[in-house]
């Protein structure tokens, strides 16, 4: 048994890599907020849980591997979630997946293009999106520490 390691974090390092996991692993491995991926999964058609009674979601290694590419490209290539969505439907995922589908700039919608956004896309700029979402991701684990006191 590992020596400060919570019991949560170890029943899920020892998972094999094919295992399947839960929303909160996810979230974890990704640093992502649990709600963020199911907004996720609300735009982008490709990510497809398995929904077991209650809806608990589990994900397979290639969601996982789909909402890692997915991060990357909304958070550290600037890309808005319509450009990403745009990207895979004109490329296709595969090719975004293995890395091939790479697109000149301008191709596809960056948070920097000076189009226009949509009523539904959000106007802030990636940085600032991460940060806030890093900050709500601390003020809900706050409140969690709150209500089990």
């Amino acid at each position: 048994m590992a020596i400060g390691v919570e019991p949560e974090v170890r029943k899920s390092a020892e998972k094999s890599a094919a295992a399947f996991r839960t929303i909160s692993e996810v979230g974890r491995e990704l640093d992502i907020p649990q709600h963020v991926l199911r907004f996720w999964e609300s735009k982008f058609s490709q990510v497809k849980p398995l929904k077991r009674g209650g809806g608990r979601r589990y994900y397979r290694p290639e969601d996982i591997q789909l909402l890692r590419r997915i991060r990357d490209l909304l958070y550290t290539e600037g890309y808005t979630i319509r450009g990403v969505q745009r990207l895979f439907r004109e490329v296709g995922v595969k090719s975004v997946l293995d890395g091939a589908g790479k697109v000149q700039e301008g191709d596809v919608e960056t948070q920097d293009a000076q189009q226009p956004h949509s009523a539904d896309e959000s106007a802030v700029p990636v940085a600032l999106r991460a940060e806030l979402e890093a900050v709500m991701a601390e003020l809900v684990a706050l409140r969690r520490m709150i209500d089990t006191e």
